[in-house]
């Protein structure tokens, strides 16, 4: 499956830990208490969020680049589409 790395910018909060925000991907944002815990909550938030736009079948406007959303987009829907085969293959 194809993988998508949007630009995070990380800042620190006042009251401390960080906070990440994407502007090439709309809705992303995600607080950790360090760094690397921000970065890795924002990759979870990023994927949770395209996922959930190609489940409603919603457009990925929020992703810089059409032709990287669109090649994003058939990538999970293949991907999807094999998990469902996995489990039907698994019921019988």
């Amino acid at each position: 499956m194809s993988e998508f790395y949007p630009n995070l910018q990380v800042e620190p909060l006042e009251e401390g830990g960080y906070l990440a925000m994407s502007s090439d991907l709309q809705g992303l944002v995600a607080q950790g208490r360090t760094v690397a815990e921000t970065i890795e909550i924002a990759q979870d938030v990023a994927r949770k969020l395209v996922e959930s736009r190609v489940e409603h079948r919603d457009p990925l406007s929020g992703l810089r680049g059409s032709t990287r959303a669109l090649r994003l987009r058939e990538k999970l829907i293949e991907y999807r589409t094999e998990e469902r085969k996995g489990e039907k293959h698994n019921r019988q």
